[in-house]
C-alpha cells in the first residue's frame, strides 16, 4: 500500500484525488452508517452531529447538504488541468469541443439510466437528477472557460449568482407575487411545474435539481475552476494554502453575508448557498492541499484516494446492484446474533464490499472515464 500511495504521476495533484474520495465516502453510505452509529450512542451532541447527515428541509445549511457542490467545485477545480493538457497534447479546439459535447451527453444519459429511464413508466419517471446536473454544469462552465480568460470567467461565475438573484427577487410567480421564496412560491417550484413532466424530488413544489436551480449550480463548477488556476500557477505550496484558505474564509463570510437578504438554501440553490458551500469547500481543499501535496502526508488518504478515482463507478453500480449480497455471504450469521449494534455492522460491511471493488480497479489499473 505504501507502494500505492508513491506512485502518482509527478505534478498530479493528489488531494483533488482525495478530496473526491472524502466526498464521495459520505455518498456511497458512510451517512447510513454514522446515522446508525449516532442513534445507538444517543446522546445531544450525538443527535446534533446526525442532523448534521441530513438535508435542510428548506432554508439552512448542514454538512450534508455541502456534499453535492462541493463535487460540483471539484468538477471545476479539475478542468483547468484536463483541458490544459489535452491542448498542450496537441489536441485542436475542435478536439476539444467535441469531447465536452460528447462527455455531457453521455453523463446526461448516465443519469436517466440511473432514474431507470429503461423501466419506460414515463408518467412517474424523475428527468432531472445529480447526473445530469453535473452533465449540464460541466458542459457550459467547460464552454465557459474554452471561450473565455480568467477575467471572463469571473465575470460569469458573478454574472450569473447577481442574475439569478435578480431572477427569484424580481419575477413574479402567478398567484404569489415576485420574491416569494417559500417552498410553493419560488420561481424555481413555478418553472419545474410548468415545463418539467414526471416527478420532482425532494420537495413537492419543484425539483431539487431543477431547471432554474442549475444556472447557480454552473457558478459553483467555475468558483472551482478559480481553485484549479490556482493550483496550476506557479506560486508555492505554502503561497496556495494560504490563498486557498483566505478564498474559504470570505466566501463562508460573503455567504453569511448575502444570506441576510437572499437565504441560504439548497433546495432552490440559492446564490448565497452557492458562495457559502464554495467558502467551505475552498477551505476543505486548503487543508487537503497542505497535508497531502505541500507536506506530502498521503498514507492515511489512500483510503479515500482510491473512491476518488472511481466514483462514476461506484456511484452508478450501487443504484443497479446489491452490493448487500455479497456482504450477507461473509456477515449475515454475525449479524443475525447482534442486537444493538446490528445495523452498524451491516452498513459497515455493505460499505466495506464497495470500497474493496474499488480498490481492485485501483490495483488493476481500471478507471471509469467519460
Amino acid at each position: 500500500m505504501q507502494a500505492a500511495t508513491n506512485s502518482y504521476p509527478p505534478g498530479r495533484v493528489v488531494s483533488l484525488d482525495a478530496l473526491r474520495g472524502f466526498d464521495m465516502f459520505w455518498i456511497i453510505g458512510a451517512d447510513a452508517f454514522f446515522r446508525a452509529l449516532f442513534q445507538i450512542i444517543d446522546t445531544p451532541w450525538a443527535r446534533v452531529l446526525s442532523g448534521q447527515l441530513e438535508h435542510s428541509s428548506w432554508h439552512g445549511f448542514t454538512f450534508y447538504d455541502l456534499i453535492f457542490p462541493l463535487f460540483l467545485f471539484i468538477v471545476g477545480s479539475a478542468l483547468p488541468f484536463s483541458i490544459s493538457k489535452r491542448l498542450q497534447r496537441g489536441d485542436r479546439p475542435a478536439d476539444l469541443y467535441r469531447h465536452i459535447l460528447y462527455r455531457t451527453l453521455i453523463l446526461f444519459l448516465l443519469g436517466l439510466v440511473y432514474n431507470h429511464i429503461l423501466l419506460f413508466e414515463f408518467e412517474n419517471f424523475r428527468w432531472t437528477g445529480v447526473l445530469q446536473r453535473i452533465a449540464v454544469c460541466y458542459g457550459v462552465a467547460a464552454l465557459i472557460y474554452m471561450r473565455t480568460g480568467i477575467r471572463g470567467q469571473v465575470a460569469a461565475a458573478v454574472g450569473i449568482l447577481l442574475g439569478y438573484w435578480a431572477l427569484l427577487m424580481l419575477v413574479p410567480v402567478p398567484g404569489y407575487g415576485a420574491g416569494v421564496l417559500t417552498p410553493e412560491g419560488n420561481l424555481c417550484g413555478y418553472i419545474d411545474r410548468l415545463l418539467l413532466p414526471g416527478r420532482f424530488c425532494c420537495y413537492r413544489f419543484g425539483d431539487n435539481e431543477g431547471i432554474l436551480s442549475t444556472l447557480p449550480a454552473v457558478a459553483t463548477v467555475l468558483l472551482g475552476g478559480f481553485a484549479g488556476h490556482l493550483l496550476r500557477s506557479g506560486l508555492s505550496g505554502t503561497r496556495k494554502t494560504l490563498w486557498l484558505l483566505a478564498a474559504g474564509a470570505a466566501g463562508v463570510a460573503a455567504g453569511l453575508a448575502w444570506n441576510l437578504v437572499f437565504p441560504i438554501n439548497k433546495l432552490i440553490w440559492t446564490s448565497s448557498y452557492a458562495v457559502y458551500a464554495a467558502g467551505w469547500s475552498y477551505l476543505l481543499l486548503g487543508v487537503f492541499y497542505w497535508i497531502i501535496d505541500v507536506r506530502r502526508y498521503r498514507r492515511w488518504a489512500f483510503f479515500f484516494i482510491v473512491i476518488g478515482l472511481n466514483p462514476l463507478t461506484i456511484y452508478v453500480l450501487q443504484s443497479i446492484f446489491d452490493f448487500g449480497c455479497i456482504a450477507r455471504i461473509f456477515v449475515e450469521g454475525i449479524v443475525n446474533h447482534l442486537e444493538l449494534y446490528r445495523d452498524v455492522v451491516w452498513l459497515a460491511s455493505v460499505f466495506a464490499v464497495k470500497w474493496l471493488l474499488l480498490y481492485f480497479l485501483f490495483r488493476k489499473k481500471i478507471f471509469l472515464k467519460v
